[in-house]
C-alpha cells in the first residue's frame, strides 16, 4: 500500500514570483494556473499616466486590491458608454469613477465593464487577481512584449490580442505621460 503524500500550498515571500518587465511597467506572477485551478495572482506596477482604457470580459471575475499609490477606478455599466474617456461615466445608479487608494478593493464579475488608470506623476503598484487562469498570464505576456517595442502602442496589435482572450475594448488603452489622464469627480 503507498502512503498519500499531504497537499502543500504555496507560499511567495515578498519580491519572489516571475516578473515580466518593460521599460516602466512591471507584472510579477505570483500565483499561477500551474499552482491554482481557481485563479491566476499579479503584482502590477502601474506607471503615470498609464490607462487600461474600459473594458469587459465575457468569462473573467477580476479582482483589484490598490496597494500603494493611487489609480482612478469603474467597475459598472454606464448610463452612456463613451468611445473615448471612461473617466466621466456614471452609473444609472449614481457610481462614479473612484480614485482608490492603499486598501481599495474592487471585484469585477463577468460582463462588468471596468478600468483603471494612473492619474498621478507616481507609480503605484496593485494586487490583481483573474479567475479563471491562465489566459490573463498569457495576456500580460504579450502585452508586455508590444509596450516594450517603444514608441506609442501599437493598437492593432492590442486589439488582436485582445479578442484572444476575451477582452471586449470600449475605450483606448494610453500608455504615456500622466497629463494625458484625466482624474476622477465630476
Amino acid at each position: 500500500m503507498t502512503a498519500l503524500t499531504p497537499p502543500e500550498g504555496l507560499l511567495v515571500p515578498p519580491g519572489h514570483g516571475r516578473a515580466i518587465r518593460t521599460a516602466a511597467q512591471q507584472v510579477t506572477f505570483k500565483v499561477t494556473g500551474s499552482h491554482s485551478r481557481s485563479a491566476s495572482s499579479f503584482e502590477v506596477l502601474v506607471p503615470p499616466g498609464f490607462d487600461v482604457g474600459a473594458h469587459v470580459h465575457s468569462r473573467s471575475e477580476e479582482l483589484f486590491y490598490v496597494l500603494e499609490g493611487e489609480l482612478d477606478m469603474l467597475a459598472f455599466e454606464p448610463v452612456v458608454r463613451t468611445a473615448d474617456r471612461w473617466q466621466r461615466w456614471e452609473s444609472s445608479s449614481g457610481n462614479r469613477v473612484v480614485r482608490a487608494t492603499p486598501g481599495t478593493v474592487i471585484v469585477v464579475p463577468p460582463g462588468c465593464p471596468h478600468a483603471f488608470a494612473n492619474p498621478t506623476g507616481e507609480p503605484a503598484k496593485m494586487f490583481f487577481q483573474a479567475s479563471p487562469p491562465p489566459d490573463h498570464e498569457r495576456y500580460f505576456e504579450e502585452l508586455l512584449a508590444i509596450l516594450d517595442r517603444g514608441g506609442p502602442p501599437d493598437h492593432a496589435a492590442i486589439e488582436e490580442l485582445r479578442a484572444r482572450y476575451d477582452i471586449e475594448q470600449l475605450t483606448p488603452l494610453r500608455h504615456g505621460p500622466a497629463e494625458n489622464v484625466t482624474p476622477a469627480g465630476p
